[in-house]
């Protein structure tokens, strides 16, 4: 667990004790003597929450309850009172106050009461920045999500292939976005106000792409599951390519492409057209990091078309999440997301029922995968980026399958 408590204590050997807990919990206090001394942290953009005494001399908790409200009235305060007064407590959670437990409190319920306003915290830091990105007009920042260095570098070269006017292959395994990433590159590029088509490749002939051409004139054609698409309207393809077609052409794959192309079902020729300006999606294997943002986006936009308020997305349901193997990427995490805010989730229980063993070889299989695609397969890199010794490295990878391999691109 991480997460800044700005710590509001007048005692000073209460208040090391309580920074201790903290520490041990894996938070990080930042420790105050007064009112004052605390002031100045208090800012709209703190990410973190406050842990603050009621009792102390000149200005009190409840004056800096009021204070911090007054900054953000969605900044989590917790208070701490010796007096065990209940109609205390009920006036500080009257003000706004995120919690009261009385001193001394036992550290498991301080660290739960901590870690659930962290938790409310980031939900809020997040929205926000994706508000703010909404602001700018970068459909790249604003569609494509994830704090990874794999979401970064997506939007990076989403931004890159915007710029050009050649035809794109995207690639991804099934559920990452393949078809919205096209739509991303379509909307940050110089033809977002033509139209964007979407056809599906299975059982498109000569005619049904000619029309679909038409259709999209002026802006972007994509061409989903490329790889379905009828050798004849495959030849009729590269054919429009060469005459420098009325829309932009990007096709999906969300199969082995060499595979596919020594079996037949692919052109090589029109792969390699298409392959020159290509792209490919990160899976959520690569990219474990990414869940919690991906997963608290997709409540929200479920709980709104729901029309209903978004549940409080508990730390123990996030951790479940996190070793999930996700076999149906984004998709899969949307249609849980939709389960969660209807209250027919199951992801907890089903972790739950795994031992602690279990749990840590998910996430270490999960950081393993994503260290191989953050180094696009190259496991000395990926063994130096962990701080692993190759060989434990290596062993690690024959232990879970992995194959690195399968992460070069």
């Amino acid at each position: 667990m991480n997460g800044r408590v700005l710590l509001v204590e007048d005692d000073a050997s209460v208040r090391e004790a309580l920074a201790q807990t903290l520490e041990l919990a894996e938070l990080e206090p930042i420790q105050a003597g007064s009112f004052v001394a605390a002031k100045d942290r208090i800012t709209r953009d703190f990410p973190g929450v406050i842990l603050s005494d009621i009792r102390m001399p000149g200005r009190d908790g409840f004056h800096l309850l009021d204070y911090a409200r007054d900054v953000d009235d969605e900044l989590p305060v917790v208070l701490l009172t010796g007096e065990g007064d209940i109609p205390m407590a009920v006036r500080a959670m009257e003000r706004g106050a995120f919690g009261f437990l009385e001193k001394p409190c036992a550290p498991a319920e301080l660290v739960q009461t901590l870690s659930r306003a962290l938790e409310a915290r980031l939900g809020v830091l997040s929205q926000r920045a994706a508000r703010a990105r909404a602001e700018t007009g970068d459909p790249a920042a604003r569609l494509i999500f994830g704090v990874s260095d794999l979401a970064e570098g997506l939007r990076a070269r989403v931004r890159r292939l915007a710029e050009l006017e050649t035809p794109v292959l995207i690639e991804g395994a099934p559920g990452t976005g393949i078809s919205k990433v096209a739509e991303v590159i379509h909307l940050c590029s110089a033809r977002s106000k033509g139209p964007f088509e979407k056809r599906a490749s299975a059982g498109l002939d000569r005619e049904g792409l000619d029309a679909a051409l038409a259709a999209a004139s002026g802006g972007a054609l994509f061409l989903d599951e490329i790889v379905q698409l009828p050798a004849d309207t495959q030849i009729a393809l590269i054919e429009a390519l060469e005459e420098a077609p009325v829309a932009r052409i990007m096709a999906g794959n969300s199969q082995d492409s060499e595979v596919l192309q020594d079996a037949g079902r692919l052109n090589p020729e029109l792969y390699y057209r298409l392959q020159v300006t290509g792209l490919r999606v990160p899976s959520l294997a690569e990219r474990p990091e990414d869940i919690p943002v991906l997963f608290r986006n997709y409540v929200a936009q479920a709980a709104e078309q729901a029309g209903i308020r978004a549940p409080e997305i508990r730390a123990d349901h996030m951790a479940a999440l996190m070793v999930q193997d996700w076999p149906g990427n984004a998709r899969s995490l949307m249609s849980s997301a939709m389960r969660f805010v209807l209250g027919m989730s199951d992801e907890v229980s089903s972790a739950a029922e795994l031992g602690l063993a279990e749990q840590m070889a998910r996430v270490e299989r999960s950081l393993l995968i994503a260290a191989l695609g953050r180094q696009n397969g190259r496991a000395s890199e990926a063994a130096r980026a962990l701080k692993l010794p190759r060989k434990t490295f290596y062993d690690k990878l024959a232990k879970y399958g992995i194959r690195p391999e399968d992460f070069r691109r």
